[in-house]
């Protein structure tokens, strides 16, 4: 089996697209940012990436059917001519090992290049281990310039954050773009990095929105946050008033 297979379904004619990376990671909130673009703009299905650097393993339909897990190309071409054309890339995983993680990122970005693309976002979250109920939009940019026009949509740079720098295919994507004259940027909404965290994902959508110079309906991932809180007050109320003694007998269920 070759490292990487590509399955294109059409190959669409695109303008200078921008990518935009929303792979499973800290509070899944990349992965949901993006699957809520796609959906919101609905965004077609255009190539799956399926690779041996991807876990052994398929997936479920409701239908029974099965399929293996990829990662997917979805894109949007725009009704203005002021705005790019988007490629999306959402997917179950991300690569399980270093040298998979690099491989898949290259493809991705010859991927954009072969259509002419020269820009790039990615996302995904940054833990602070504790629900945000306004969460914060962070950035970081292969450029100068970039840092600027984040700033203009809401994005928050500090140097003390986020520490140790931005692993897996969000942070990957960037310093790969910096090799290949790529400009890229990466939003990183801040969650608890306990659950997927729609809230902050929307946060994120917010900022790139701005960027991006287009409109979002954010309904859907307001339900699902309602739906976190709901469950968090629960969980809460579910607590014991009084916290057990040292002698009491303690379960791990």
């Amino acid at each position: 089996m070759e490292e990487i297979i590509i399955k294109y379904y059409e190959k669409p004619e695109l303008k200078n697209p921008i990518l935009i990376e929303g792979l499973p990671g800290v509070g899944n909130v990349g992965k949901l940012a993006a699957e809520h673009l796609v959906s919101a703009l609905d965004a077609k299905k255009f190539a799956s990436i399926f690779s041996k650097h991807l876990p052994p393993q398929v997936l479920i339909e409701d239908t029974g059917v099965v399929r293996l897990v990829s990662n997917d190309l979805y894109y949007h071409k725009s009704k203005s001519k002021k705005n790019h054309d988007l490629i999306i890339l959402v997917g179950d995983y991300q690569g399980t090992s270093q040298e998979g993680q690099y491989e898949l990122a290259y493809e991705v970005l010859d991927i954009l290049q072969g259509y002419g693309g020269k820009l790039s976002y990615t996302l995904g979250g940054w833990s602070v281990g504790k629900i945000v109920t306004g969460p914060r939009v962070l950035g970081a940019t292969t450029s100068l310039e970039l840092v600027e026009k984040l700033k203009a949509a809401d994005v928050e740079f500090s140097k003390d954050e986020p520490a140790g720098g931005i692993v897996g295919a969000a942070g990957l994507l960037l310093g790969l773009s910096q090799l290949r004259d790529i400009e890229a940027a990466c939003l990183m909404g801040e969650t608890s990095g306990y659950f997927s965290d729609p809230r902050s994902a929307q946060s994120v959508l917010e900022s790139l929105a701005k960027l991006l110079k287009m409109k979002v309906d954010f309904t859907e991932l307001e339900k699902h946050a309602k739906e976190i809180d709901d469950l968090t007050s629960k969980l809460n109320e579910m607590k014991p008033a009084v916290e057990p003694s040292g002698d009491e007998l303690k379960y791990i269920g």
